[in-house]
């Protein structure tokens, strides 16, 4: 019965999410006015039934009931049980019921919330997010059943793909589709407003802790799943631009870009059309990112579905949903007023600039990642566009991206001298030219862009502390902190990412029991090889002993692993982190006369990469809890005035 309860669920929440848009669009009407005061409630309860039907479906993965042939297909009797709760968004029927349970808690949430909005405004957001939530249901209901039932049951299960069976399953997918949500939020907040012609600083207020919370979900989720992969995958990298990867960064990139423009609204009126124009881009990103993940189109551990229905259908979705949002946007846009005006050289300019790079970032990234679809689509010869091109054509960008985030917090609003900017970036700029200097003295030669990175790295570090010079640092507000850390964090990752490309050494040998090998500080033992079995698994694992000289020893167990459910072969690294960096091993495939391949990395400062990660979601973490403090303090000034 649990799989009909989750079925029924699945179904009342879309039959609630068509009312739900039927009465927001009547509410615009003389006879269906009443329907206005409806359409919270039928928010709230649809967004119930959406989670009680994901409920149903972690609760058929925990029990393993394999009557169920999602369940059958993509679980085992004896997966760990983490596995098995985390199975249940490691597929394609599973991942896509999670999207609309968290698009109808958010649409819940929001009808709970919000009360900054006009009330016609919050209405035809409703409606909008409604609309959303509608096309979803009917994929699930219509193309992709997660409760179909197998008759007869299957006896064991065929089991999880084993490079999904690690913990990173468990946070790093919802992670990233409670960012996703969090930007259809603020797509249906700018579709409302245009629908109602009110696009202004309230809009942006609204707009502004959906976005915060989405960008620190997407950037904790990017940052675990770079993780993941680096320490899963085995080949050493924490990004490949595999498209992807490239799927998730793009909504990160047009919410970054969006955030920075919500600022501007919000504090001075301006960049009206700009912030809506960049509120449907961010949430058209994650559309597009679940079109390249679930449609089949790429093969990847990350992609599930191979049914060319599937993408049709959720390709019809992507238009019907941008296609429609840019049609509005054209239509009402004339509606829209410009708001105050500012000059270039004004923090206002430095965020339109910030903007147009970061923009500019993801044309890159899209197009790099949507070409050699699009040529293999129209039957010419298949293209590959990989790292080189990326890195190429985005690093420059993000340079300019860097001094550009040195510079604004540097600048007054409206309008600003820019002698007198300039005489502020004398302490960043010395800083980086100081850097640059010790590190080609200490490293020599490292290449233009590492080299470029560390000292740019030094300049963002030394301008994001900027809004706090001359402050009692007691009385600054906590959002002001939370820009600082943001922006250090940025350095830091920064840094390391340099770091990782200027002084990664890597050492390849076929290694004998007892023999002894060198990687930057480290001299690395083969001790042997040891056969040993997990849950679901038997592996071959290596014993080494790794140590600095005249420093402690520590053991280090690679492992070659073979999984029987799937029958999959994988390589688990392992990895030793020392004085912020890493020494990172793999074991390989045994040689000839007793021999074993053995990859080695040293990788200094790479763990800066993820920290720096942290340290962004953690400052915008600290910018949402400032905000809503600040609200409380003046509700409750309010209420005792």
């Amino acid at each position: 019965m649990i799989a009909e309860v989750g079925h029924a669920a699945l179904w009342v929440a879309a039959a609630l999410a068509l009312a739900q848009l039927i009465f927001a669009a009547a509410a615009f009407t003389m006879r269906g006015a009443a329907l206005a005061d409806a359409v919270r409630p039928v928010a709230i309860v649809q967004g119930l039934a959406a989670v009680c039907a994901f409920a149903m479906l972690a609760w058929l993965f925990s029990r393993t009931d394999l009557s169920v042939l999602l369940v059958a297909l993509n679980s085992h009797v004896d997966k760990p049980w983490l596995y098995k709760i985390a199975g249940t968004w490691g597929n394609h029927e599973g991942s896509m019921l999670l999207w609309v349970a968290v698009l109808g808690a958010a649409g819940a949430a929001y009808a709970l919330l919000e009360r900054q909005l006009a009330a016609r405004t919050t209405i035809a957001t409703l409606g909008a997010q409604a609309a959303i939530a509608l096309g979803f249901y009917a994929f699930l209901l219509i193309a992709s059943n997660p409760f179909t039932r197998l008759n007869p049951p299957a006896a064991t299960g065929l089991g999880l793909n084993p490079i999904l069976q690690d913990p990173g399953l468990a946070f790093h997918p919802p992670t990233l589709y409670l960012g996703y949500v969090g930007l259809s939020i603020a797509f249906s907040i700018a579709v409302g407003a245009l629908v109602t012609r009110d696009v202004g600083p309230d809009l942006a207020k609204a707009m502004r802790p959906w976005v915060l919370g989405a960008w620190v979900l997407l950037t904790l989720g990017i940052t675990a799943g770079s993780y993941w992969a680096y320490y899963e995958l085995g080949w050493g990298g924490w990004w490949f631009w595999d498209p992807v990867e490239n799927a998730s960064l793009m909504p990160w990139l047009a919410a970054t870009a969006l955030l920075h423009s919500i600022s501007v609204l919000a504090a001075r009126g301006a960049l009206r059309a700009w912030t809506v124009m960049l509120a449907v881009l961010a949430f058209s990103m994650s559309m597009v990112g679940t079109f390249l993940v679930r449609s089949g189109i790429l093969t990847s551990v990350h992609a599930f579905a191979v049914d060319p229905a599937r993408g049709s259908f959720i390709l019809a979705l992507l238009v019907i949903y941008i296609g429609g949002a840019l049609a509005l946007f054209g239509w009402r846009v004339g509606t829209v007023r410009q708001g105050a005006t500012f000059t270039a050289w004004s923090r206002e300019g430095s965020l339109v600039l910030n903007n147009l790079l970061l923009t500019a970032i993801l044309g890159i990234v899209l197009v790099g990642t949507l070409y050699p679809l699009a040529i293999e689509a129209l039957g010419l010869e298949r293209v590959s566009v990989g790292p080189p091109y990326f890195n190429a054509a985005t690093a420059p960008l993000a340079l300019a991206l860097m001094v550009a985030m040195v510079a604004g917090p540097l600048i007054r609003w409206r309008r600003d001298d820019w002698r007198e900017t300039l005489a502020k970036l004398r302490l960043p700029a010395g800083l980086a030219v100081l850097v640059a200097a010790v590190v080609w003295i200490a490293a020599g030669w490292i290449g233009l862009l590492p080299l470029l990175g560390l000292a740019i790295a030094a300049a963002v570090a030394a301008g994001s502390v900027a809004p706090l010079w001359g402050r009692n640092l007691r009385r600054t507000p906590l959002f002001t902190w939370g820009m600082v850390v943001s922006h250090l964090g940025v350095a830091v990752s920064v840094a390391g990412m340099a770091s990782e490309s200027a002084f990664t050494q890597e050492v390849l040998v076929a290694a004998r029991a007892g023999e002894v090998h060198e990687v930057g500080p480290f001299r690395v033992r083969f001790v042997g090889i040891e056969p040993i079995s997990g849950p679901n698994f038997t592996a071959l694992q290596a014993v080494l002993y790794a140590g600095r000289r005249g420093g402690a020893v520590h053991e280090l167990k690679p492992q070659a692993r073979s999984f029987w459910n799937p029958p999959t072969e994988t390589r688990e690294a392992a990895l030793l982190t020392s004085g912020g960096g890493q020494l990172y091993a793999v074991l390989g495939r045994q040689e000839s006369r007793g021999r074993w391949q053995l990859r080695l990395w040293w990788k200094p400062w790479v763990t800066l990469i993820w920290g720096g990660g942290a340290l962004i979601a953690a400052g915008a973490a600290l910018s949402i809890l400032g905000r809503v403090t600040r609200r409380r303090r003046r509700a409750d000034r309010t209420a005792y005035a």
